[in-house]
């Protein structure tokens, strides 16, 4: 006798929680996210549909594999991972599970996800983000990127929150763990006054270390002096 598993049908798509790393383009005209297990190496989009991570042919989420995407039912649960020195700088997700899944005592493993909500948590520093910076490692063709706040920012490759929103596309929202849901962008797409004091403050932060970098140089035509 063949065991069948049992067929839902939900009104709406069920929701999850994940973390992953934020990733941008070689190019830096796309936004996306990497896993940080099962999968990894395998960049999506903000909507995006599930691939067999074995090379398999056949449609993800198989019954006798691992591959799909991953999520589990409890936020509280996926917040813990956060406190992990691997996970420090990964966002969590909130996610619409889409298309066809397994549910499992703790989550879900389906074929197509819509990516909602990225909560970014605070620098390494510990000060509240302004943007995602270049973290120093990546996927080839992407970037990996961490929180950063305007201090730390400095000279290093970097978008701001609400810049990775529009890069990622698909109505994603991007906030920072200490900000309400309803700090994020306007309902008409565009940013709101917290993403424009984030943006100011990064902006100032590359300025005065630029502004520090030519003090150090001293006035324009110093270093000739004396010389014939």
């Amino acid at each position: 006798m063949r065991l069948r598993l049992p067929v839902e049908r939900p009104t709406e798509p069920p929701t999850g929680y994940k973390i992953a790393h934020p990733v941008l383009s070689q190019d830096g005209t796309r936004a996306g996210f990497t896993g940080v297990s099962l999968g990894g190496a395998l960049p999506y989009g903000v909507l995006d549909d599930a691939s067999c991570v074995y090379g398999r042919r056949h449609r993800a989420p198989a019954r006798l594999c691992d591959c799909g995407f991953h999520c589990v039912h409890d936020r509280t649960a996926v917040e813990a991972l956060l406190c992990t020195a691997e996970h420090r700088s990964a966002v969590l997700l909130e996610v619409s599970v889409l298309g066809a899944y397994i549910r499992f005592e703790r989550g879900f493993r389906y074929a197509r996800q819509r990516v909602r909500t990225a909560t970014v948590g605070p620098c390494a520093c510990g000060a509240g983000p302004v943007a995602l910076a270049d973290a120093g490692w990546g996927r080839p063709g992407w970037r990996a990127l961490s929180p950063a706040c305007a201090g730390c920012v400095r000279a290093r490759r970097s978008v701001p929150l609400a810049g990775f929103a529009r890069l990622a596309g698909e109505g994603l929202r991007v906030v920072p763990a200490a900000t309400a849901p309803s700090a994020g962008p306007t309902a008409d797409g565009d940013p709101g006054v917290p993403e424009l004091v984030a943006e100011a403050a990064l902006l100032q932060a590359r300025l005065d270390w630029f502004q520090t970098q030519l003090a150090r140089l001293g006035p324009p035509g110093a270093g000739g002096e004396g010389r014939g």
